[in-house]
């Protein structure tokens, strides 16, 4: 039996003054009303309704019962009324974490459509390039490169980004130019690298580990470039098709 449906055919039952009527109502037969209110009865081992072949009356029990299920079944209604009203309209506080890049081009400047059109929404958002704890943290959402980890999440692509090299021009002055993705693993070559993306890459066709060898690790993409700058070293940078003119992309042949 399923308390709620035959809580709503007592309901329709009383309210109707006749198991036919209410079947009609509920769109179901008499004898499947009938049996509902039996199931209920039995399940509170009361009677709630007195049957005579030309007339219900409720009981007293009856009675209390139905002032409680009524309200009951008209606060399971709001409920639901409210879900499907937040759906249709989202609102709410909603947190996500992106790349400072990509808060600066692409999230910011869509914000005015984006809250014009959901004005319920509260909107945190956090900008760095660290690995988030999506869980422990609260955040509904994030923005990353790369494969995820953690199967459990759902993963969308949004974009593909490719991977770059870059190095300052005073690292090239003084390390020279590498005409291979090879002499990267020479020891001589000064690596930066990311916190969150410390693996292998490939260049070319060639699977280059100077990642691992870096003398330098952050884990945000504007000290990053900083670094690479101070520090006269080489970087590897997922970019979107912009860079910034102190650094230069070297174009390592294969």
């Amino acid at each position: 039996m399923d308390r709620f449906d035959a809580m709503r055919a007592f309901v329709r039952v009383v309210e109707a003054g006749s198991f036919t009527k209410a079947a009609e109502t509920l769109h179901m037969s008499k004898t499947t009303v009938t049996h509902l209110v039996q199931q209920l009865e039995a399940r509170l081992r009361v009677r709630l309704l007195n049957r005579t072949t030309r007339k219900i009356n409720v009981t007293p029990d009856g009675i209390a019962y139905y002032d409680r299920v009524v309200r009951l079944l008209a606060d399971m209604d709001d409920a639901e009324t409210s879900l499907s009203s937040a759906l249709a309209t989202p609102r709410g506080r909603l947190r996500v974490d992106v790349p400072s890049p990509f808060a600066r081009l692409i999230l910011i400047p869509a914000l005015p459509a984006f809250l014009a059109r959901y004005p319920d929404i509260q909107l945190d958002m956090g900008v760095s390039d660290r690995t988030v704890d999506i869980i422990g943290e609260n955040v509904d959402c994030v923005v990353r490169g790369g494969e995820p980890n953690d199967q459990s999440m759902v993963a969308r692509r949004v974009t593909e980004l490719s991977l770059g090299v870059f190095a300052s021009p005073g690292y090239l002055g003084l390390a020279g130019t590498p005409s291979h993705p090879q002499e990267l693993e020479s020891s001589h070559h000064r690596i930066i690298g990311f916190s969150w993306d410390a693996r292998a890459i490939s260049i070319r066709s060639s699977c280059i580990d100077a990642a691992r060898r870096y003398r330098c690790r952050t884990d945000e993409r504007r000290c990053f470039r900083a670094h690479a700058m101070s520090l006269r070293a080489c970087a590897f940078e997922r970019v979107s098709g912009r860079q910034s003119g102190m650094c230069r992309r070297l174009r390592v042949e294969r």
